[in-house]
């Protein structure tokens, strides 16, 4: 099976992986990283969607990129500790250190009823005063990014650092790149897209014409590896849908199935191994960033599922995209070291899963709305609908602040109660309960509910009241017309993410104990003897030395 970026050989730099064995030579003696000098590059890769369960699944399998990852300092259970495990609060994390309450980063959607447009939901990643912009047409922005990340604290103290970030979302770039970057691309259905008014490196041009061939070109089915055999077994869903035995094949010109393939991930590490290769990352004076948000897995997930034959495939296919990518920086002779972790986790779906022994597993009520609960509400009280607003299911839920404060108050009573007596609500905490909580300081296995939910909660910008459902309840209603899977919940599925450091010439080992995404930015800072100062972060320094140095010194 060939399933990596060198699809796009014509166009892009990426080449034929060698020998594994051959990459990094197996250390003589313990090392000490703080006695060496910094790395040169830092490479921060994010596989969204990639839970703790698919790695601990799939790790004895990975003979490519992961494999090499593996032989360095593995935490197996990291954690994103909110309760918001979705896409943009996950990845606001990672590079910042922070948690979302600091990020500002709450969900990838939140209700603000005071904008001055009509669409009162806001994207993550948007500037809504653009006129004539919405939440799903939007103006790509970091301006509701409220914290610095790792590379522009670095660009601050020293101009000559690079700072360069590629992602699937453009949602993914924005969170991991931040507000200072030299380079920052992202797929926006069509092609690799940045800021209006950006020169378009040649590396970027190159890449969008090979890939523009690509899709025009389509897919033929991809041939799976044998322990793929016992994932490849059909799921009924609905009325004459199935997933579970899918090879990626794909009609010319089919840009939504490509976003949802292997092939997509290629294309971002070739995007990026293009502009390590343009902008001479790591061969400067100082030491550069790169940050590359690998999409394909998570759009996997929640087109297909994560325990099917698509799964398989794509993680398969993902490991030989790394590897691909990792020779390259080594034939290009970069001190490099690699961070790979999560932003979120994920469920698969209740179908397979019941059948897996989980006989919990459900799909949301339909009948349980925001808008039913809000319009139940607004006839017992003689009020005028609506008076709730949000997603329907988990999450934030706003009372409509043209209410009374008497009126609001009889909202919140009902809306609590109407939340808490659901069989498939796990919890319902109203904003002066998490405002009271206090915050998490144990390990994030430990932490209760309400300090998961204060962990994503921004006064400014979380709802008045948030829901928490059950273990095991998908909050998808009807499988049949979109997404067949998701995440989102409380619950450590979506909250528990691997995080591996790798660096040539390092000193493996493990630690099975619970760390946090918040722990890689001052932990790399630490790599390359980076004083983080003001603001201080909400995580802490991992040591990567296992004897008895100690890397965070």
């Amino acid at each position: 099976m060939k399933i990596s970026a060198t699809l796009f050989a014509g166009a892009l730099v990426l080449v034929t992986p060698a020998a594994l064995a051959q990459d990094a030579p197996a250390p003589t003696a313990p090392a000490v990283p703080a006695a060496k000098p910094a790395p040169k590059l830092l490479v921060v890769i994010s596989v969204d969607q990639f839970s703790a369960d698919l790695f601990a699944e799939y790790r004895n399998h990975f003979t490519g990129g992961f494999k090499r990852l593996l032989t360095g300092a593995v935490f197996p259970g990291g954690y994103q500790s909110h309760a918001a495990t979705e896409t943009c609060p996950g990845h606001s994390t990672i590079l910042t250190g922070m948690r979302p309450a600091r990020t500002g980063i709450i969900a990838n959607n939140w209700t603000d009823l005071k904008t001055a447009r009509t669409d009162k939901s806001i994207y993550c990643a948007e500037d809504e005063s653009v006129p004539g912009s919405n939440s799903l047409a939007y103006t790509v922005s970091d301006k509701h990014l409220l914290v610095p990340t790792l590379g522009e604290r670095m660009k601050t103290a020293n101009p000559a650092t690079q700072t360069v970030s590629v992602g699937g979302k453009d949602r993914a770039a924005v969170m991991m790149g931040g507000h200072k970057v030299d380079e920052l691309w992202w797929w926006d259905g069509k092609k690799f897209a940045s800021y209006a008014g950006r020169t378009t490196p040649q590396s970027v041009a190159r890449v969008n014409a090979g890939v523009t061939d690509k899709i025009a070109a389509g897919q033929l089915p991809l041939d799976a590896p044998d322990y793929c055999i016992s994932r490849n077994r059909a799921v009924a869903i609905g009325s004459g849908k199935t997933v579970g035995t899918g090879r990626f094949e794909r009609a010319p010109g089919d840009t939504r199935s490509f976003r949802a393939s292997p092939e997509f991930d290629g294309a971002v590490f070739s995007l990026a191994a293009a502009l390590v290769q343009e902008k001479n990352l790591g061969k400067g004076s100082a030491t550069d960033i790169i940050s590359i948000g690998a999409s394909a897995t998570d759009y996997v997930g929640h087109t297909y599922g994560t325990e099917g034959n698509e799964m398989c495939l794509q993680l398969a296919a993902l490991d030989e995209t790394m590897a691909d990518f990792f020779e390259k920086l080594d034939t290009l002779g970069i001190d490099y070291e690699v961070v790979l972790t999560a932003d979120h986790g994920g469920h698969d779906l209740p179908e397979r899963n019941r059948d897996h022994a989980v006989p919990g597993a459900a799909r949301i009520d339909p009948a349980f709305t925001t808008k039913a609960v809000s319009d139940a509400i607004a006839t017992k009280l003689k009020l005028t609908a609506p008076v709730l607003f949000g997603d329907s299911g988990s999450g934030d839920v706003w009372i409509d602040p043209k209410l009374t404060a008497a009126q609001r108050a009889a909202v919140l009573k009902e809306a609590l109660a109407a939340y808490r007596a659901h069989p498939q609500v796990a919890a319902a905490f109203s904003r002066a309960e998490i405002e009271a909580a206090p915050v998490a300081i144990g390990p994030a296995e430990t932490w209760t509910l309400v300090e998961r939910a204060k962990a994503s909660f921004h006064p400014l910008r979380s709802g008045d009241i948030v829901v928490a459902l059950k273990p095991r309840i998908t909050p998808i209603a009807d499988p049949t017309r979109g997404y067949v899977a998701t995440h989102g919940s409380f619950w450590d599925y979506d909250r528990r993410v691997p995080i591996l450091f790798w660096r040539n010439g390092m000193t493996g080992f493990e630690q099975p104990l619970a760390v946090e995404t918040v722990d890689i930015a001052p932990t790399l800072a630490a790599t390359i003897g980076f004083p983080l100062g003001a603001p201080q972060v909400d995580g802490r320094c991992l040591d990567l030395d296992p004897g008895v140095g100690d890397s965070c010194r």
